[in-house]
């Protein structure tokens, strides 16, 4: 189709024929789904598209001896109205220039900040263009609109190419000032982008393939959610994710992972850019990496298409997102072949991937695009007056689109009151009175069963939790009953989602919908030993405020038989060390639902519960799932009223009520002891002085933890002249009791450690 530009796109219903403020173009949708951007030949319209290609003449004027047709410039009309054909040759000129002025503003970036990752984004400027100009929907006065693509920067270290075409999109997140300030301390362009720093921004990426697996949690979470609420008369849901990936991505481990699963789901609406360009840091990738990447992703069961040349034929990525457009069951990967470093005397080779260039370099670079008489950061108006096409195209979308909610709330109201839930935050009030309680009649299970009754009875109320095990369900007890697999095309509205044995881009998957803005509410089960496997990305929730929740069964080494394969000993070290990670450890049933309360709560931060394999009280006496928001309270404690303990014993899990017991023979024998429940650390670490010393008076200094794990930390709770028993090595396969015993983790040996303080 010959038109100065085309839009691929499925719309909402009835798309009102749209006029841009700018008086330049109008919209209209066509019965092919083909969104077009035409300049009208109608008498109301021709002096527009007159005037609208005059303020490109003087610009590709100076052109002509860059590389361009000059027979192409020679043949635009710019006195009266073109016909079509010359229309696309027209925008092909303009595409071609905005691409320039793209690259202008990469290097006058990192040369500015004298730092910053020029290779990819000079690389790929042609595709971050097309996407931001063509492609994609979106409205920077609004970037959180719920049915906006979604864009996810896999290869992070190129962002700076994303920030140019959001500021050339209208994005007041990244100024001109913005791009001035690349990398440095307090900015909003990071060099790896930061989605809490930058509007526009999805997730925040940086370590290689995490976003190609980010992309795949927000494709599932609109595919989920459009099995759920879209109707044939009323679609709410419906917007595509798109992914740049470059060789690095696609050597780690997690991006298989993720494109395996993305593919076993049918996510047709997710489109994987591969930037090949066969460089990375070390060199070219022939060093290490020479499979055929196309093969793997066509038996992985993509719809795989080439881009050959897209730096002098833009036309071929344009076709190459028609067809993936036009595929209805598969996720699509586009292979585009690109020079690093485009422009530069670098072009090519890994010296491109980062760093500045010479002076006398970037002269030349200006010149072989008719650059060199023009201030840095300099911005052709007619660019911005060209991608506000774009802006004023996605404005017109979310105007259909509230138009159809509002059709949906008055047709569809019980749905309606869902939807509005999630987007609201998926948080019914009152959510948490849902959550069971236990009495000490009740039968003892293991946490682990403790955390399946209060999964199961939560998920009755909150519409937005999801999430599923790393192959290990019934042993995670994550699932939840009365509600399907989440499987195209059988029941894509499950909210059971079975991720095989792949904990990393579990993970990173959970990311990805915690991330989508929709009111999720995830959650990722494994072992608490497999979540080494998981680190970088449980590190990146954390980050980027995600608020995945994490269920990590068989949390220490009294899982028994298994051995030490098997058994975690400094994984909650670990994972205690990760910034604004909250870790529970709770003791019985009514921790089990305290942890939970809030988990759920927090949703712009992550949790991870740690349950225990072996069997526990339902109602160890003296618990309080109210409690647990404290992080740490006083379980048991026989000293007089005002008078302070002769000795603290503090525990968590299945520890605690070693604690428990010892603290009762302690005191047949007449000794003042208090017991306290540390939960979760860093809660409690944020608590007043004045609470923290109620529950730890510091003039009480004798003091004893109990935890089978790592001894790592627990000197700042129990101070220098406490005792921590703890592992110090890995553990042993054994009956758990028999290697509690071993390790010391008996009411005997507790008792026996605590006589010795107080001797």
């Amino acid at each position: 189709m010959a038109n100065t530009s085309f839009l691929i796109r499925f719309s909402p219903p009835q798309l009102p024929l749209f006029k841009s403020t700018n008086n330049d173009v109008f919209f209209n949708r066509t019965k092919t789904s083909i969104f077009t951007c035409k300049i009208k030949t109608n008498k109301n319209t021709r002096n527009v598209s007159k005037d609208y290609k005059l303020t490109w003449k003087k610009e590709l004027d100076r052109t002509l001896q860059h590389g361009y047709e000059s027979s192409s410039i020679s043949r635009i009309n710019w006195d009266q109205q073109d016909k079509e054909d010359e229309n696309e040759k027209f925008q092909e000129l303009v595409d071609k220039r905005c691409v320039d002025n793209i690259r202008m503003l990469i290097i006058d970036s990192v040369q500015n900040a004298k730092a910053g990752h020029p290779g990819m984004a000079l690389g790929m400027a042609e595709v971050g263009y097309i996407l931001y100009r063509h492609v994609m929907k979106y409205n920077p006065k609004n970037p959180s609109w719920f049915n906006r693509d979604r864009f996810v920067l896999s290869a992070g270290h190129g962002c700076l190419l994303q920030y140019i075409c959001l500021h050339l999109s209208g994005f007041s997140s990244v100024q001109a000032e913005d791009l001035k300030s690349l990398c440095k301390l307090g900015s909003r362009t990071p060099g790896h982008p930061e989605n809490l720093l930058t509007d526009g921004i999805e997730v925040t990426t940086g370590p290689l393939g995490q976003g190609v697996a980010n992309a795949v949690g927000l494709a599932l979470a609109e595919a989920h959610l459009a099995a759920r609420f879209n109707k044939p008369d009323a679609v709410l849901v419906d917007h595509r994710t798109y992914c740049i990936m470059g060789d690095g991505c696609a050597m780690e481990g997690i991006s298989n992972e993720a494109a395996s699963l993305a593919a076993h789901w049918k996510l047709n609406k997710l489109v994987l850019i591969y930037d090949d360009n066969h460089i990375t840091i070390d060199g070219d990738t022939k060093i290490t990496f020479t499979e055929d990447i196309s093969a793997r992703y066509e038996a992985l069961g993509w719809n795989v298409i080439t881009v050959d040349n897209v730096h002098s034929d833009m036309g071929g990525f344009k076709n190459a997102i028609r067809s993936a457009f036009n595929e209805t069951e598969r996720p699509s990967f586009i292979r585009v072949k690109t020079v690093i470093g485009k422009l530069s005397r670098k072009e090519g080779t890994s010296k491109a991937h980062h760093g500045t260039f010479e002076d006398d370099e970037v002269k030349e670079m200006k010149q072989k695009v008719k650059w060199e008489d023009r201030k840095p950061f300099h911005v052709v108006p007619s660019v911005y007056r060209e991608m506000k096409i774009q802006t004023e195209y996605g404005e017109a979308l979310e105007e259909a689109w509230y138009s159809t909610l509002k059709f949906y709330q008055t047709k569809y109201p019980q749905e309606a009151v869902e939807f509005k839930i999630l987007l609201d935050g998926g948080l019914v009030p009152g959510w948490e009175h849902s959550l069971p309680s236990w009495s000490k009649s009740d039968p003892v299970d293991a946490t682990r069963g403790y955390s399946e009754k209060c999964l199961n009875q939560i998920a009755k109320v909150l519409p937005g939790l999801v999430g599923g095990s790393a192959d290990l369900a019934s042993s995670n007890k994550a699932y939840l009953h009365d509600y399907q697999d989440f499987s195209q095309p059988d029941s894509p509205w499950g909210r059971n989602i079975r991720y095989g044995v792949r904990e990393h881009s579990m993970a990173a998957i959970s990311n990805g919908i915690a991330l989508h803005g929709s009111g999720l509410i995830p959650f990722a089960a494994t072992f608490l030993i497999f979540s080494d496997y998981m680190k970088n990305a449980i590190r990146l929730s954390a980050l980027s405020h995600a608020g995945v929740i994490y269920i990590f069964t068989h949390d220490s080494i009294g899982l028994g038989e298994d051995g030490p394969t098997h058994q975690p000993v400094e994984q909650l070290a670990g994972l205690r060390a990760v910034p604004r990670l909250l870790v529970f450890r709770p003791a019985d049933g009514n921790e089990t639902a305290g942890a939970y309360m809030v988990a759920v709560e927090n949703r712009d931060r992550p949790s991870v519960i740690a349950l225990s394999r072996q069997k526990v009280a339902a109602n160890l006496e003296g618990t309080s799932a109210s409690d647990v928001k404290r992080g740490g309270y006083i379980l048991s404690d026989n000293s007089l009223k005002g008078k302070l303990p002769d000795i603290i014993l503090i525990g968590t899990g299945s520890e605690l009520c070693i604690c428990e017991d010892s603290a009762k023979r302690l005191r047949e024998e007449g000794k003042k002891v208090r017991v306290v429940s540390l939960v979760c650390w860093r809660i409690f670490d944020g608590q007043s002085e004045e609470y923290k010393d109620f529950v730890l008076p510091k003039k009480v200094r004798k003091r004893v933890s109990v935890e089978a794990g790592s001894p790592q930390g627990w000197r700042e709770y129990v101070g220098e002249e406490g005792r921590v028993i703890g592992v110090e090595d890995f553990g042993a396969s054994g009956a758990y009791l028999d290697t509690f015993k071993k390790f010391g983790f008996t009411v005997e040996n507790v008792t026996q450690v605590a006589r010795s303080l107080l001797d």
